[in-house]
């Protein structure tokens, strides 16, 4: 009697893991909403003249810079992510997990604009490297870039919304 049970739990045993084993392991991430966090204002290098307003998100944590853009469908065309880092280095993205194009725009501690990485594509791992010295990096929507007519040299300036309680 006692050998028979222990067949039968080892059979109940084994037919369990063998049905867990063949359920898809999916699991579904929720959209990440937009959360304006201040405001950032591109402007000409050489006049000083305004290129273009946004309003951002701001990504200055461990786990913000990691996850960035990812599991987002889409952004507005006046909207951006701003990555803060508190040292100026050259800098490494990748669009794992990002499901829509973007250009990365790398900017130095004075807040200039060092270097682009133009039409970078959803979903690609590839290293997209800043190849300059950069303190921040500003995300935007793929094309707007050359629609605004960027060039190294031109700068930023943001500020960030202070919730008071």
């Amino acid at each position: 009697m006692k050998i028979l049970k222990t067949v039968l739990l080892l059979a109940c045993f084994s037919l369990t893991i063998i049905a867990c084993k063949n359920e898809p392991k999916t699991i579904a991430q929720p959209e990440v909403p937009f959360t304006k966090e201040g405001e950032l204002t591109l402007y000409k290098g050489t006049t000083d003249t305004i290129i273009a307003k946004l309003d951002i998100e701001i990504a200055e944590t461990p786990f913000e810079i990691e996850t960035g853009l990812m599991y987002r469908e889409s952004m507005k065309k006046n909207q951006g992510m701003l990555f803060v880092f508190n040292e100026i280095r050259e800098r490494n993205f990748y669009m794992k997990n990002t499901r829509f194009p973007l250009d990365l725009i790398f900017l130095d501690h004075n807040k200039r604009i060092v270097s682009f990485q133009e039409n970078a594509q959803p979903l690609d791992e590839a290293s997209l490297p800043s190849k300059a010295l950069a303190q921040f990096v500003l995300e935007i929507n793929a094309g707007l870039a050359e629609e605004w007519l960027l060039e190294v040299g031109d700068k930023m300036d943001y500020f960030v919304y202070k919730i008071v309680e």
